[in-house]
């Protein structure tokens, strides 16, 4: 794997964790506001946010800041599979079909960057 590829999955994995913290803070509303599980819930929001701001730090000194934030539009589709497995929501084919374009955006970005 070279080093491009590697921080692009470095990438996504980093917002795979970052879209962690919408889970967490639907859980936490669940909570009775202040109770042990909505302290726990919302400390570990901040661990997640944590980890990703120094995360996103290293990701944007070996990517282009264009092409890191054109990437975050994929934690759409990490809302919608956490949302499926997690919560069991029901998710519509326009969801999906926003999704797939979310996708093919992220996509058509990374390619026309690569060409520049």
């Amino acid at each position: 794997m070279n080093m491009n590829a590697k921080n692009y999955l470095f990438l996504h994995i980093l917002l795979m964790i970052y879209s962690l913290s919408a889970v967490l803070s639907k859980a936490a509303a669940g909570a009775e506001t202040l109770s042990l599980k909505f302290c726990i819930l919302y400390g570990l929001i901040f661990v997640i946010l944590g980890v990703y701001a120094i995360g996103w730090q290293q990701v944007i000194k070996k990517i282009p800041l264009t092409t890191a934030f054109a990437n975050k539009a994929v934690t759409v589709v990490w809302g919608l599979l956490w949302g499926i497995l997690i919560f069991h929501e029901a998710v519509t084919v326009r969801q999906l079909a926003g999704a797939a374009v979310v996708m093919g955006g992220v996509i058509l970005f990374s390619l026309s960057e690569e060409a520049a």
